[in-house]
């Protein structure tokens, strides 16, 4: 009958078929190799790291404990890693090194401090950067290099090994999908007043004009049942409108808020130098900085947030316009409203019940959700509208935030008698019905009303006035007779 051997003798017979192949080995290395081979392996080691990220010459990055910008890590094989991690400037960040399937929780002056521990098994030169979009390109980014030979994978089933694996590699490349939550019941509407334009200046010596803005993160009303968690100048989109006679000098002082996870900056179009003003703006939570300018050319310019990811800042309201009025100023009128588009990107579809958040590949797809005048949907036909009386001249301001769409500017029911366009004020054109502004442009147009109604405002490609792309100029008075009416000839 045949037998099964037992543990014991099993376990013999693999320690005598090993012990000559082992001494065999060792006698074929070399004596110094031998000796080497029969040493035992170096204890593992603790590598603690502290990093503080912060803005060095006008980039995001990490620092060391010894003041070294996006500093070399090292390690050995079997070391366990400890990085200390603190938001020095306060902005939101985290840590990834992917080829480890290493990832931080995300920190920064409101959250304090995170630690993140990982054993290296693994040789090689491998990169540390921020995953916070626009974060890595603007700096955050460092190396860990590892010595040693690389430790062998501890043996698991092929498929649990693979889904694991897997697992982990999504985990890292794929956006955490967004928990669905109800719409903010602190949201407020962040719509500008279309009606707070700054008084005309006319002719005037030149000056020096000073302003000061707070970029501000709260939550906003989208649309009705749906907020946002805007990013903004003065806590409004677009931003206050800003006001200058050419040959003036503006200084202006940026802010951003305590509260803020984002550090913030301004680029205005407006301006010759220092990539508008965004090179030496980016101000971090709590902070401000000054840049000083002269308004050389006349116009309406459009300015907004230069911080990357920088159509992520734009998407999400931070965007405005400053008008420089020409030597003696521009003429008369008996109304002056600002307008801005924009479009929105959000996780889930339009209109929904929630709490939205931003969806960064539709930004990228130029796949908007939501198109909307003055940053929220109704927020000229509800919140705020335009209104005039029979016989007055109307000039509307009127730009592209963005971030990727142009508008095809329209006001149903009117013709523009007098257009600017793309904002210079030197050569106006007469008598135009719909007119193109581009993203990052504006326009200024003027139209005298000469019979009562509504009157749309809308971008012309009117697929998106169903997702809020339309505003009201409301006109009362009586009509100019022989402009309109109902019906056959009188």
């Amino acid at each position: 009958m045949k037998t099964t051997p037992s543990l014991r003798a099993i376990a013999a017979a693999v320690c005598v078929l090993a012990f000559p192949l082992s001494v065999q080995a060792q006698a074929s290395l070399p004596a110094s190799a031998a000796a080497t081979a029969a040493k035992p392996a170096a204890a593992a080691a603790l590598k603690r790291y502290e990093l503080q990220t912060n803005i060095v010459d006008g980039k995001m990055v990490f620092i060391d404990a010894k003041g070294q910008v996006n500093p070399v890590l090292a390690a050995k094989v079997g070391d366990t890693v400890e990085l200390v991690l603190k938001s020095g400037e306060g902005a939101e960040h985290d840590l990834l090194i992917p080829e480890l399937n290493v990832a931080s929780a995300k920190f920064s002056a409101n959250s304090g401090s995170t630690t993140v521990r990982f054993k290296v098994t693994r040789a090689g030169t491998f990169t540390y950067y921020c995953s916070i979009p626009g974060h890595r390109q603007i700096g955050m980014e460092g190396k860990l290099e590892v010595t040693g030979t690389s430790l062998a994978e501890k043996a698991a089933p092929a498929s649990a090994a693979g889904e694991s694996s897997q697992a982990a590699a999504l985990a890292l490349y794929t956006p955490a999908p967004s928990p669905m939550r109800g719409p903010d019941p602190s949201a407020v509407s962040v719509a500008a007043n279309p009606a707070q334009v700054p008084s005309a200046i006319g002719a005037r010596a030149p000056q020096t004009l000073k302003y000061r803005m707070e970029t501000v993160e709260l939550p906003g009303k989208l649309d009705d049942g749906t907020s946002f968690t805007y990013w903004t100048f003065n806590r409004q989109v677009p931003g206050p409108m800003l006001r200058a006679k050419v040959g003036d000098t503006v200084e202006l002082t940026l802010f951003n808020a305590k509260d803020s996870k984002m550090i913030h900056s301004i680029d205005l179009h407006a301006v010759t130098g220092g990539h508008g003003g965004g090179q030496h703006t980016q101000v971090a939570p709590g902070q401000e900085k000054t840049v000083t300018f002269k308004a050389l050319n006349p116009g309406l310019f459009v300015y907004h947030c230069a911080t990357p990811l920088v159509p992520q800042h734009i998407a999400a309201g931070m965007y405005g316009m400053i008008l420089v009025e020409p030597e003696g100023g521009l003429s008369k009128v008996d109304r002056e409203y600002y307008v801005m588009q924009g479009e929105m990107y959000t996780g889930r579809p339009h209109g929904a019940p929630v709490h939205q958040e931003p969806n960064l590949e539709k930004m990228a797809n130029e796949l908007p959700d939501y198109y909307v005048f003055n940053g929220e949907v109704g927020a000229l036909s509800k919140t705020h509208k335009l209104q005039a009386k029979v016989g007055e001249t109307v000039r509307i301001y009127f730009g592209v935030g963005g971030p990727n769409k142009i508008s095809s500017f329209h006001v149903i029911g009117e013709i523009f008698d007098k257009v600017y366009s793309e904002g210079s004020i030197s050569s106006p054109k007469h008598d135009v019905q719909t007119t193109l502004v581009a993203p990052g442009g504006a326009t200024i147009v003027e139209l005298k009303v000469q019979h009562p109604g509504s009157y749309l405002l809308v971008d012309h490609a009117l697929s998106r006035a169903g997702k809020g792309a339309v505003g009201v100029l409301e006109v009362t008075g009586d009509p100019v007779p022989g402009v309109y009416h109902a019906g056959a000839v009188q």
